[in-house]
């Protein structure tokens, strides 16, 4: 197993105390005064995990972080500033950091930092497709602004003990982001223990949620620790919170607000500190307005929210992910997806989302004879669901505000007009060319505007592949 680290920090006494403490425990060390040294040093020696300080003379830390990503892209990094800030936490995790580090910060973390490292790095060496294929940080891609907003998100609450909300449909990646929120913690030595809510039965759901004593009742022979207690000193991932019954959310308030569980049958109750990440694809606050969901516990849970996008509403980021799914198929040959294919893709309407676009991919990849993926490989596109119980309108104004909310302080950079435009202009245009099968004047006769201002369009967001 590789134990090399490499040290990159302007301050000798800092690369001496790291590099005696890693040498004692084994590791071989190399180290470096800049960014430039260490990119050479990095080249040279591959090293496992790269600890490296933000503000440096001539390159800093998180421009060669782009760089050492390229040179050794399985190395960990390892950020480490005296003068820490929220942007540039976000920046360093969002470009790919293992870890961030304030100075002056104790040896033994370090240590344990380093470790951590090399172990998932061992992990990943010992089965390198299927690791490196199900990485979680791996698996949350997108480069549209979108994803970059749910990515900074993450990167801002993620060392912060606080219970998130994770909404969106289903198949938009609410456990990865789950996962990461745990993986990027402050205990992802700890256990990430998933509770499926709707799985769970109605009549046993306490004993699964909090255990049980035996002969608490019929059937309960032994001791059982129950799920929140099997989460003490990691994370509780609740899928579905909303199918949570008005009895149980009582309950788990009083957990999240004691830190204690009771057992069933039991008369006291036992610590459980856990962080709790919930999601759902209901509209909660609905819920809450129809008495199906508590108050006191949506306040609770909804301390820090992360909306995650329908994939339909970033279809440049369909590319990166359709490659990525193509990649884990056919991992050992050199497999594309032709450019027809790739603007069927964007075509789709995805309401399964990302995971049924794995799917269509997975399928394209088993019926394919060739190297090259074709449209009339793809599987035929779902059928129109409205899921939600929602009619069409009432869905579209969710969308619309869950993307306001998403904005943060961007809304005040420019009018919203424009920039609700800028996100919805390109996908009517895309879906008109489309249906219209390349021809601009029926395309521009469906959209209701005059062929010259679609052109005009077209060409302003770069949408000029279409044929007339």
């Amino acid at each position: 197993m590789n134990t090399t680290v490499l040290i990159i920090d302007d301050e000798p006494s800092i690369c001496w105390a790291l590099e005696q403490a890693f040498l004692e425990e084994g590791y071989a060390v190399v180290t470096a005064a800049t960014a430039e040294d260490g990119l050479r040093q990095a080249a040279e020696h591959r090293p496992a995990v790269v600890m490296m300080d933000v503000r440096m003379p001539g390159m800093d830390g998180l421009e060669a972080m782009q760089h050492l990503s390229k040179v050794v892209p399985s190395a960990s990094i390892i950020m480490m500033t005296a003068f820490g800030n929220l942007e540039t936490a976000v920046r360093a995790v969002s470009q790919g950091a293992y870890e961030y580090l304030t100075k002056p910060f104790d040896l033994q973390q370090a240590l344990d930092v380093v470790a951590r490292a090399c172990e998932v790095n061992a992990e990943i060496a010992e089965d390198p497709v299927s690791s490196t294929a199900e990485s979680l940080d791996s698996l949350l891609i997108g480069s549209s602004p979108q994803m970059q907003q749910v990515f900074r998100k993450i990167a801002l609450v993620a060392a912060h003990d606080v219970p998130v909300l994770v909404t969106g449909e289903s198949g938009t990646g609410k456990e990865l982001v789950s996962h990461a929120l745990h993986v990027h913690g402050r205990r992802p030595q700890g256990p990430f223990i998933p509770v499926c809510v709707p799985a769970l039965s109605d009549a046993l759901v306490e004993s699964e949620l909090f255990g049980h004593r035996g002969g608490a009742f019929t059937g309960a022979t032994a001791d059982r620790s129950g799920l929140l207690r099997q989460a003490h000193g990691g994370t509780a991932f609740f899928d579905e919170i909303g199918d949570v019954s008005l009895a149980t959310q009582v309950k788990l308030l009083r957990v999240l607000e004691t830190k204690q569980v009771t057992p069933v049958g039991a008369n006291e109750a036992v610590a459980s500190d856990f962080r709790l990440v919930a999601a759902t694809n209901r509209n909660l606050e609905e819920m809450v307005r129809a008495g199906e969901f508590r108050e006191d516990l949506y306040y609770r849970l909804n301390v820090y929210r992360i909306d995650l996008p329908p994939l339909r509403d970033r279809p440049d980021d369909i590319p990166l992910l359709a490659q990525h799914f193509l990649n884990r198929v056919r991992n050992a040959e050199k497999c594309v997806l032709s450019p027809r294919t790739l603007d069927a893709l964007r075509s789709r309407r995805w309401f399964g989302n990302v995971r049924e676009l794995r799917n269509a991919i997975e399928h394209a990849a088993i019926v394919s004879r060739g190297n090259r993926i074709e449209p009339d490989s793809l599987p035929p596109e779902m059928a129109l669901q409205d899921t939600s119980g929602l009619h069409q309108g009432s869905q579209l104004t969710n969308v619309v505000e869950q993307w306001l909310r998403g904005l943060g302080e961007a809304a005040a950079d420019e009018g919203l007009l424009n920039l609700f435009l800028q996100e919805v202009e390109p996908v009517l245009f895309r879906f008109a060319l489309t249906r219209s099968g390349g021809n601009r004047q029926e395309a521009a006769k469906l959209l209701g505007m005059h062929r010259q201002t679609l052109r005009e369009k077209l060409r302003k967001y770069g949408i000029d592949d279409a044929g007339e």
